[in-house]
């Protein structure tokens, strides 16, 4: 089973998505099932995860909607107030009665205070997350954002911790440093994951190639192992640099150039994203991703 661990759907008629502006160009607008179906189809992908657009309970409630009536949503990473951990803790408890309902996301490269994950207040929140099994995915866009991820990898060694887009690691330059001397205090910790996505949007966008991209996936690579990494399109954010196809191919080529083992790909490929997100059904051993 090949599983993409990120990607997102939103509705601008249902659901308010205060960082979707029309100087978004070719993403602002609505995007559903229909869109994203030939993609899998062409690629080869089983399932998804459906991961959070905005901070709010409409947001998580139309994704699980959209869940309800297309199965290859496989799990979905909602939404809820973490800094108000009562609150959280009942949203929690009425969300996971769905079995798909997987892990929390909060857009906290949108919160003007880069320390906003220190707050005291989300200690409690992300306890709750610990006890009932789900995950925690972590924005990391800027070094400040990483360096946090340590701290809450020892503070909550219960919580699986995802890292999005492992950290938008900054290729459109070529750097390296601080991105890989944090990532690498952050994978010291067991229970912290990351995705292999985003990355073409952190690449120029017009010219970026597997090439660009396999020094950083080799790092991550090195780092966490097959075993807590896992592959994610980031569609339809993927359609402002090349779209799914092209992530799609060149991440393939990538993972061809590191020479993986087929057990390997296969936990790059869906086996990681499955036991993560407890998405029932074992990973199809040596799945090979074909081009689209």
């Amino acid at each position: 089973m090949i599983i993409d661990a990120h990607q997102h759907f939103w509705n601008l008629d249902r659901v308010a998505y205060p960082w979707l502006t029309p100087d978004q160009g070719p993403i602002h607008r609505t995007f559903e099932e229909g869109d994203l179906r030939p993609h899998l189809d062409a690629c080869g992908v089983d399932g998804t995860v459906l991961v959070q657009s905005a901070d709010s309970y409409a947001d998580t409630d139309f994704m699980l909607e959209v869940a309800d009536r297309w199965p290859r949503v496989r799990a979905v990473v909602g939404w809820v107030p973490l800094t108000r951990p009562d609150e959280a803790a009942e949203a929690l408890d009425r969300y996971r009665r769905d079995p798909r309902y997987a892990g929390v996301r909060h857009l906290i490269h949108e919160e003007p205070d880069p320390d906003w994950l220190l707050q005291p207040v989300l200690r409690d929140g992300l306890d709750a997350l610990a006890e009932r099994g789900l995950t925690f995915d972590v924005v990391a866009v800027l070094p400040r954002h990483l360096e946090h991820v340590p701290m809450l990898a020892e503070r909550h060694p219960g919580l699986r911790l995802v890292i999005d887009h492992l950290a938008k690691p900054p290729i459109a330059e070529r750097g390296w440093r601080p991105w890989a001397d944090l990532l690498a205090r952050a994978a010291a910790f067991p229970n912290v994951h990351a995705k292999v996505s985003g990355l073409n949007t952190a690449a120029d966008h017009g010219t970026w190639t597997a090439a660009d991209l396999r020094p950083y996936v080799e790092h991550a690579l090195e780092l966490f192992g097959a075993e807590r990494l896992m592959f994610g399109g980031d569609w339809p954010i993927s359609v402002l640099a090349g779209g799914y196809r092209k992530v799609w191919n060149e991440t393939a080529k990538v993972l061809d150039d590191l020479a993986l083992t087929p057990g390997d790909r296969a936990r790059v490929l869906g086996g990681t994203a499955a036991d993560v997100y407890r998405i029932p059904g074992p990973a199809r051993p040596g799945a090979v991703p074909t081009p689209a």
